[in-house]
């Protein structure tokens, strides 16, 4: 009889065991000449020493499915056990699976593209208006790609621009001045990573959340790093964080031009930057629009009423303009023609 220790290590044990250890005392079940602790991560294990090899693969098979899925049932551990490919494997585009073990998957075509090209180029910017899901499919993709061992880290910063109202001072330390700002970056890895998992890969930097501030001086290896809401950089901020750039790393730049609060004297960076940079191989362009919106309906009717206000408030500027300018001309005309002509 030998004695074997597993560490559960890419997942969380809570969902592995199931509730109220449902999936714990199956797996005891299928193997029942082996006796079988589970505590915290650590699954100890004593028997035969081929069974114990069978059980092992198994364990391996069902933590990898459970790291990737975020789930793990009765029926997954029977097929799995048996060597066959559980039902819920079967899942097409998704990218990753959120907590609850749904599959989060690319909702429109322009988001199937920023996927695509993710996959074929080192750096992505993806324009669009709010509710696109431009953030929410990069965080995924990172996600997936820490997952699957590409990558050692997500890096995730955003600009902390005030959205047209003074917050005035925030109490606490940096970390609770600066959480206001990056909150939707926390919703989305909520969404994904289980909390205790989470709460782990934050504690050990292997996720970091940070405002672009930070960057500076810092070269970004072996990380999958987003930007989002880069509308809000500044020409020098976005130029400095793109250059940050390091071995096996992937950058994501977000934004969106209809939401630029920096004040009326300073031109956005990423407008600058989606300038100088089109057309230079490794660098992809996504411009997502309102058929890609994946909020609420009237998300969509909202982003249509401001599209066409602000078409109508751009023809009446130019309407006025050129108004100004024929009546200047008519003004040069008329005096030039009163001017009494000397022999």
């Amino acid at each position: 009889m030998i004695e074997k220790h597993i560490v559960l290590e890419d997942i969380d044990p809570v969902i592995f065991y199931g509730v109220n250890n449902t999936n714990i005392q199956m797996i005891k079940a299928l193997f029942p000449k082996l006796r079988i602790v589970a505590r915290g991560n650590v699954i100890k294990v004593m028997g035969d020493e081929e069974e114990m090899c069978a059980f092992e693969d198994a364990i391996i098979a069902l933590e990898k499915h459970c790291a990737q899925f975020n789930s793990l049932n009765e029926e997954s551990i029977l097929d799995i056990v048996k060597g066959n490919r559980p039902a819920t494997e079967a899942t097409g585009e998704a990218i990753v699976f959120s907590v609850t073990g749904k599959p989060i998957l690319p909702r429109s075509e322009n988001q199937r593209k920023l996927v695509q090209e993710f996959r074929k180029n080192d750096m992505i910017f993806a324009i669009g208006p709010a509710g696109t899901g431009k953030t929410y499919t990069a965080i995924a993709l990172a996600v997936q790609a820490l997952k699957n061992k590409e990558i050692k880290k997500i890096i995730l910063s955003r600009p902390a621009v005030e959205a047209g109202e003074k917050l005035g001072f925030l109490p606490g330390d940096m970390k609770d001045k600066i959480d206001p700002y990056l909150q939707p970056l926390y919703d989305a890895l909520q969404d994904m990573i289980p909390a205790a998992k989470l709460k782990e890969y934050m504690e050990l930097n292997i996720i970091q959340i940070a405002p672009l501030a930070f960057m500076r001086g810092r070269t970004l290896n072996d990380a999958v790093v987003i930007l989002d809401e880069a509308q809000n950089t500044t020409t020098q901020q976005i130029k400095m964080f793109l250059t940050r750039m390091g071995m096996n790393t992937k950058m994501i730049v977000t934004g969106d031009m209809t939401q630029i609060d920096l004040p009326a004297s300073q031109t956005s960076g990423l407008i600058q930057a989606m300038r100088i940079l089109k057309g230079i191989k490794g660098i992809s362009f996504i411009e997502l629009n309102k058929k890609d919106i994946v909020r609420h309906k009237l998300v969509t009717r909202i982003v249509e009423a401001y599209e066409k206000y602000e078409e109508k408030e751009k023809a009446e500027q130019t309407e006025k303009r050129a108004t100004r300018r024929t009546n200047k001309t008519d003004k040069e005309q008329s005096e030039t023609q009163d001017k009494p002509i000397h022999s």
